[in-house]
Order: structure tokens, then sequence, then C-alpha cells
């Protein structure tokens, strides 16, 4: 492999340009890819494109297969442009950097490693040994598209993106509870964008009781080509935090038919609290110790279920322990420019004493929504530059949002 290479000469260029092609290839993928990492290629020859392709959904065809067989199968001599390294394993599909040595590509030009301990390194390894020419190029676009992907691999859990709607004076429903509607409907509908790029949505049984919300994306969007020419939306699963499984069966989550999970206690079974007879497409999961559900177990068992981006869309109480937990990757607050008063509730419920104690965060973005501002941040240690400022793939007709 000859290494990182800069951006500089024309050669170099027409690679950033194919390369840069690919990479948005991949954002077809930002809403159906959840379990594997979002990938697009080009394969070219001779200055002509010969094939396109992007990875749509775990356990079909990856990119570089579906850009092959766009070209027709002969593809050799041509440079592939990938915008991850090709994996390097047999799983569901066939190792692809094999099947790039087998139909006799010349050099392959890719923009990150795939973190996966499977990959890292070995497709790379794969195409240099068969005598191909590999160059990485970094491309920080690359990395942005699969952050989820890659903290998954890296540590073992999902990126963790926290959702706050709340007003101007920070409360996020009155006192009784009511919370219908803080922010605009444009606000809303951004939300849908959140929901449908993540693996997993995760709420507590506070505001399952209250809001009874259904935790669907709705939006038409998002609706992708999957299945033949049938348009259809993937749903993320549904995980509700209820560590004495009080979730009435009766509920949206349960009677809808989508995968919906009750994260509980150790203790906690269906023979205990036999007053819910749960449908088939409700799981019970145990999380293993303790009175309360233990978050950070809950995220490793959502990582070993392929999510790789998780929105935590809950009240104060499960949010706040998010946030003193440090298991949160961003934060997205929605502010709607009114007062609710001092007797309505916090957004945040988070025991502190003292100034050093504060929990300090970055703003990354800031967006109007309607009439509303969505800021976007993250822990103050965190790498800004590994966020996507202008969120990967958001469809144009979502809702207009001015930068501000």
């Amino acid at each position: 492999m000859s290494g990182v290479d800069p951006v500089g000469s024309v050669s170099e260029q027409i690679d950033a340009l194919f390369l840069g092609q690919a990479i948005k290839l991949a954002e077809a993928g930002v809403f159906s890819v959840t379990a594997n990492p979002r990938v697009g290629c080009i394969i070219v020859r001779a200055g002509e494109v010969l094939g396109r392709g992007a990875h749509l959904r775990a356990g079909d065809a990856h990119a570089e297969v579906l850009a092959i067989a766009d070209a027709g199968g002969d593809v050799r001599g041509a440079t592939v442009y990938v915008s991850l390294e090709p994996c390097a394993s047999v799983g569901r599909t066939p190792a692809c950097a094999s099947t790039l040595i087998e139909l006799g590509v010349a050099r392959v030009v890719c923009s990150a490693i795939d973190p996966h301990p499977h990959v890292s390194g070995r497709g790379f390894a794969m195409l240099t040994a068969a005598g191909i020419e590999v160059v990485q190029r970094a491309m920080p676009a690359a990395r942005r598209i699969n952050y989820g992907h890659d903290r998954l691999m890296r540590r073992g859990w999902p990126y963790v993106r926290l959702k706050i709607a709340q007003s101007l004076d920070g409360r996020t429903a009155m006192a009784d509870g009511t919370s219908k509607w803080i922010t605009c409907a444009e606000a809303r509908t951004d939300v849908q964008y959140w929901r449908a790029r993540s693996g997993a949505i995760v709420t507590g049984i506070g505001t399952l009781l209250a809001d009874d919300p259904a935790l669907t994306v709705r939006h038409p969007a998002f609706a992708c080509a999957l299945d033949g020419a049938k348009q259809t939306t993937r749903q993320p699963l549904r995980v509700v935090v209820d560590s004495q499984l009080r979730t009435p069966a009766t509920a949206q989550v349960c009677v809808d038919g989508g995968a919906t999970l009750l994260a509980s206690n150790v203790a906690a079974g269906p023979d205990d609290f036999s007053d819910n007879v749960y449908p088939d497409n409700v799981e019970i999961w145990a999380s293993g110790g303790g009175a309360e559900v233990d978050l950070p177990s809950l995220l490793v068992e959502l990582g070993k279920r392929g999510c790789t981006e998780v929105l935590i869309e809950a009240g104060a109480s499960l949010v706040g322990s998010f946030l003193a937990a440090q298991l949160w990757d961003e934060l997205l607050v929605y502010v709607a420019p009114k007062f609710l008063g001092s007797s309505a509730r916090g957004s945040a419920d988070i025991r502190l004493q003292h100034m050093s104690e504060a929990i300090e965060a970055r703003i990354v973005a800031t967006d109007t929504i309607g009439v509303d501002v969505r800021t976007r941040l993250i822990p103050l240690t965190a790498d800004a530059a590994e966020i996507d400022v202008q969120p990967v793939g958001y469809p144009d007709q979502l809702v207009t949002k001015n930068q501000s």
C-alpha cells in the first residue's frame, strides 16, 4: 500500500473527484443500512466510468459487487474508487477484496480503513499481496458518514444521540406532563430524519405512559426501493427503558407489529409480571443487575443487534442519566420561542452541587427550523471534525433549514 496521499497533482485531483463521488453514493444507504457501514463505489477505466454501486442493506450485495455488475463484469485493469476498505472475510456475502483480485483490477483508491476487527487493514493487505496498487486518500466525509460504525467497532457500543425539545426557559413539559406541542411542526418533521438514520429509538417508561408514542418513521422522504420496485421505510427498533415492566400491552409500540424491546432489570421477567401478555413483536431483555436498567449494558446489547446509531427521545430522568454517565456523543436541542414557566418540567434531571461538576458541551451547528432553533452539541473533549455539520443524506424536500 502506498500510504495516505495528499491531494495535489492532477492525478491526485482526479482521484479525489471520483472518490468524492463514491462517498456521495454511500449516502444512498443512510436510512437503510444500520448493521453495516454505508459504502459507495465507482469503477473507472481510461477515464470512463464503467459502473457505480452503493450498499443499501445488511445481507445484500456490497457496493463493489454492485458496481462490478453495473459495469457488466468486465473490470480488468480498472481503478476501483471505494469509500471504505473492501472487506476481507466471507460473511453473508463474499469478500470484496477477493472478488476484485479475481477480476484483475489494477488499482484500488480508498478513503478509510474499516475498523471492523475482521477487516482493519486486511483488505488492503490482500490486494497489495496480489499485486494491486492500493492508495488511501483521507477524506473526512468518508469517516463522517460512518461515525456510528466507527464508534461501535472501536468501543463496543453505538453512537448515542440525545434529543431534547424545550422552551426558552429550558422546560420540556408542563407540570401535569403535557408536552404537545412545544416545538413547531417543521422541527418535529426534522426529528424524523434523525429517527430514520438510527438503528434504535430509546425512550423511558415515563414518556411512554404519558404520551404513548409510536416512535416510528412516517415521512415519505425516507422510503427506499429495497424490495424490487416497492417503496418501503426501514423502521428502527423501539426500546423502552422499563425496569419494572409497566409498559401496557395496549401501548402503540406493542400493538402495531413493529419490533419493540422492553429493557428491564435483572429480576423482571414474564413470570413476575403476568398482568401483561405481550405480542410476539415485543421482546423482554434484562440488563443484568441492580434495581435500574444498566444503560452501558443496554448500549452494548443494541450494538450486538446491529445498531450503529441510537436516538434517545425521553424525559428528564433518562436524558439526565445518559448525560451524567457520559454515555452520549451528540445532543440535539430544539428550542421553541416560548416560555413555559417555573412550574414546568426541566430538560434533564441531574443532581449537581458545584459549578465544577457542570457537564460541558461544544456547539457544532445551529440551524433555524421553522420558528424554532436546532442546536447540535458534542462533549467538550470530542472531535468536532467528525460531525457532519450539514447532515448526511438530508432530504431536500423535508423542511426548509436556514443556517444561522
